[in-house]
């Protein structure tokens, strides 16, 4: 696997504030990575070491090959980057922003950039000012990707705009992974990135929980959902990781990873269970399990209930 973007136990903290602990990773060539985490788990922080511009307090970084920490204006030149609030002159039209740009990179961009408005629809030329929100996002978006980046950053690049021109954007991510090139998209619009990541990696307070491709995940893991006889039977959780465990009046619902081939057999005529389906969990779902700091998480609970008549304890 060619990591386009690799870090090795990359700390960060802010005064008290633990930013980014320990994180490792390894992000390969021509995938959409969806970074997804809450408000402040660490996202931004993590794409400002990757563009050189914030020092971690320890760990390496590489972008393409380039050390983050020695080589961050050459990172910045082969790379597009898009955050939520992109820093525009307001006073130029799209074409003249467009010209002012092209003197930073080859003779296909003026081309490449005037291809990219006509695809988005953007008028040349109306000044920054008096456009929209969305209009403003897919001039940056052009701007970012008119030199052809082996790697386009997005930070939460979507906040705010409208449905049409959130699923330009997401359908243009699809487009270029498609060419081979690639894309750490964070975000914490769970939803959306899931119709077009190809790995996902979930990031909490600064630790990073989860790195795996998404159809993996999806295939690892099951809604496990128990209807017992009466309110109060005691009952074996699913083998295999359980993530959260959730009680409704006589029903039973968990969330697992890796949950073992023959578990069904744990649930015969014996164990207070009169039913049990599996479902695989939406993103979302997945994302709330891993984490949810109020989520019930019964790591210690197998060893603790007593199976009824027939059924044995894992």
């Amino acid at each position: 696997m060619n990591a386009v973007i690799s870090l090795q136990n990359i700390s960060k903290s802010f005064g008290r504030n633990r930013a980014l602990i320990d994180v490792t990773l390894d992000i390969p060539q021509g995938v959409v990575f969806a970074l997804l985490g809450e408000n402040g788990a660490g996202k931004t922080t993590m794409i400002r070491i990757l563009t050189g511009s914030l020092k971690p307090d320890s760990g390496t970084a590489s972008v393409l090959g380039l050390s983050c920490l020695k080589d961050g204006q050459a990172i910045r030149q082969q790379t597009g980057y898009v955050s939520d609030s992109p820093a525009m002159y307001e006073w130029m039209t799209a074409d003249e922003i467009g010209w002012f740009t092209s003197a930073f990179y080859d003779d296909e961009f003026p081309g490449r950039y005037a291809e990219t408005l006509m695809g988005f629809d953007v008028p040349p030329g109306v000044k920054l000012k008096n456009m929209s929100k969305g209009q403003r996002a897919k001039v940056a978006l052009a701007l970012a990707t008119s030199h052809d980046p082996e790697l386009l950053i997005l930070d939460e690049p979507t906040s705010g705009l409208d449905p049409m021109v959130r699923r330009q954007f997401l359908e243009s991510m699809v487009d270029r992974a498609s060419l081979g090139r690639t894309v750490l998209l964070s975000s914490h619009q769970i939803n959306e990135v899931e119709r077009v990541a190809d790995w996902i990696g979930i990031l909490h307070q600064g630790d990073l929980k989860l790195v795996q491709p998404l159809q993996a995940l999806r295939d690892s893991t099951r809604v496990v959902t128990a209807t017992l006889e009466h309110g109060d039977a005691a009952v074996l959780m699913p083998r295999g990781e359980v993530l959260t465990e959730a009680k409704n009046g006589r029903q039973m619902r968990w969330i697992v990873r890796d949950l073992a081939d023959d578990w069904r057999s744990d649930y015969g005529d014996a164990s207070g269970v009169i039913k049990i389906d599996e479902e695989t969990p939406t993103l979302e779902e997945i994302f709330v399990a891993v984490c949810d700091t109020n989520a019930v998480r019964p790591t210690q609970q197998r060893e603790q209930v007593k199976p009824t008549s027939g059924v044995s304890a894992v």
